[in-house]
């Protein structure tokens, strides 16, 4: 578990953006029960979250077309609630940071760690903006 003064600003990045926080395995699953389409980052301290990862996620909602719902999951604080929004994720392995868009509760388009590390925000935006495009 991180301290919380050092994740305090990592969280603002997404939730100062309209990004709603799930703490729990009862929050991820009230999430997943709404209706159209959601996305799901998993949050991280790593370089590749702050550097890539987040600002890519921020420049990805000035598109035309966006998701209906914003969360997010802290890997290494919020144990529960990442690993149970992980678990919907599934055939892929846990990996952080992600992004992950459901369209009515079903994985539609996923960006593993290893696609986001090394890439430019912009490219990660233009991937996500391409999902955004098709299914929301």
């Amino acid at each position: 578990m991180y301290p919380a003064d050092l994740v305090k600003p990592m969280r603002e990045d997404l939730t100062s953006i309209g990004f709603e926080e799930l703490h729990s395995v009862e929050d991820v699953e009230a999430a997943m029960k709404k209706e159209g389409t959601t996305l799901v980052v998993v949050n991280s301290v790593c370089g590749c979250a702050a550097a890539n990862a987040r600002p890519g996620a921020r420049i990805s909602l000035q598109n035309a077309k966006k998701p209906d719902n914003l969360v997010t999951v802290f890997a290494g604080v919020d144990k529960e609630a990442t690993d149970k929004a992980r678990s919907l994720m599934v055939p892929f392995p846990p990996s952080s940071p992600s992004m992950a868009l459901f369209k009515d509760g079903e994985l539609v388009h996923m960006l593993e760690r290893h696609h986001i590390e090394g890439r430019p925000a912009e490219m990660i935006a233009e991937n996500l903006i391409g999902a955004y495009n098709e299914f929301c």
